[in-house]
């Protein structure tokens, strides 16, 4: 199984072959098309493989007539008569089985009997749309038998396939052994999601202190991520500790063992940088908004000095009009040239307009002195 896209070459059928009659001559076999929901099927013994079944009853009988032997059958998004054989022949929970089959699980490691079900979350980050994409993988594990179904293009359990099969050794412990490698391989995917998350974190940083209007928005967008992310990592602490516990129970071997806490700790440091991520971006939106706020008042005194220094400029032109239209007040009145207006045969009349003028600006001049409007 793998992260081939449904419908490449080397997916196996999970139906038989069928016939068709031609004009010439009797009917001959034609080869049913592939199902894409069965990616791979394998038989292995010690190890090694030792029969690779084109479908699901093949895979039962090759089981049923080889001693000691283990199957792993990788399903892409089963149909419900796939998982309802699968329960069939190898006893599987209904529970499981209805899980398995609606998906949208959270990772969880539950046991019924001698059965573990086991739900990952594999990760895998866009940069380009800064989202992490979360693929569902359920694994089966029991006596004999391996089932994965994948409910996305994640993980590449192609490669882990390839791996466990070049080391038989490794292999030949079982399905445990598959189970840690699976593990392993989902773990080692959040590495490059750290990454890419740590990646935009710094440019984040950098367009806070640039004055960036659109960081506020990234941020936040970004802690979603971080969230959904922490909600597919932390719980498979919960698994791997599980698991770790009934190593002696369940008579886990040593190696296995040693394979499982290593996965645990890489884990245990992915969690943490996740976590930190977290609170580094609560804090960036925090700063941020302490920035704008600043900015803001910045921009409130500056407007608050310009209206001052307009005030200013308008209590100059208010005074100089008043004082202005002093003088204009007083020579128009003098200037309509009634004949019962004493002063216009008055030898002191000119004098008095314009010393009248004179003093009435000087006073208007003083006073908007003395309120330092001028």
């Amino acid at each position: 199984m793998g992260s081939e896209p449904p419908g490449t070459t080397g997916i196996a059928s999970n139906t038989g072959p069928t016939t068709t009659a031609t004009a010439t001559g009797p009917s001959v076999p034609v080869p049913a098309p592939p199902d894409s929901r069965l990616i791979d099927s394998a038989v292995y013994t010690r190890g090694h493989r030792c029969a690779s079944p084109n479908s699901l009853a093949e895979t039962y009988q090759c089981l049923h007539e080889l001693d000691d032997a283990m199957a792993w059958i990788g399903l892409y998004r089963p149909n419900a008569d796939q998982i309802a054989s699968l329960a069939g022949e190898f006893r599987l929970h209904s529970l499981a089985v209805e899980d398995a089959i609606t998906a949208h699980q959270r990772p969880k490691l539950e046991r019924y009997g001698d059965t573990l079900f086991v739900v990952l979350r594999a990760a895998r980050y866009d940069d380009e749309r800064e989202a992490v994409e979360f693929s569902e993988l359920h694994l089966f594990i029991g006596p004999g038998f391996v089932i994965t179904v994948r409910h996305g293009e994640a993980p590449n359990l192609a490669a882990v396939r390839r791996r466990l099969e070049a080391t038989p050794v490794m292999l030949a412990r079982g399905p445990e052994a598959v189970l840690y490698a699976i593990l392993d391989q989902v773990v080692d995917g959040y590495a490059p999601v750290v990454a890419g998350l740590e990646n935009d974190i710094d440019e984040i940083e950098t367009e806070v202190f640039g004055g960036d209007p659109k960081v506020s928005r990234r941020s936040y967008e970004l802690i979603r991520e971080v969230i959904e992310f922490q909600r597919a990592a932390r719980p498979l602490l919960g698994v791997l500790n599980a698991l770790s516990a009934g190593s002696t129970k369940y008579g886990t071997e040593e190696e296995l063992q040693r394979y499982l806490r290593d996965v645990a700790d890489h884990l245990t440091q992915v969690v943490e940088r996740v976590d930190g991520f977290r609170h580094l971006l609560q804090n960036i939106l925090t700063v941020n908004a302490t920035l704008v706020s600043q900015q803001q008042n910045e921009e409130m005194r500056s407007m608050t000095a310009a209206s001052y220094e307009q005030n200013e400029e308008i209590k100059k032109i208010s005074s100089w009009a008043a004082i202005l239209f002093a003088p204009t007040l007083i020579g128009t009145v003098y200037g309509m040239n009634f004949d019962t207006m004493p002063e216009l045969k008055w030898h002191l009349g000119y004098p008095f307009a314009i010393t009248l003028m004179g003093l009435v600006c000087l006073g208007l001049y003083l006073i908007f002195k003395r309120r330092n409007w001028l």
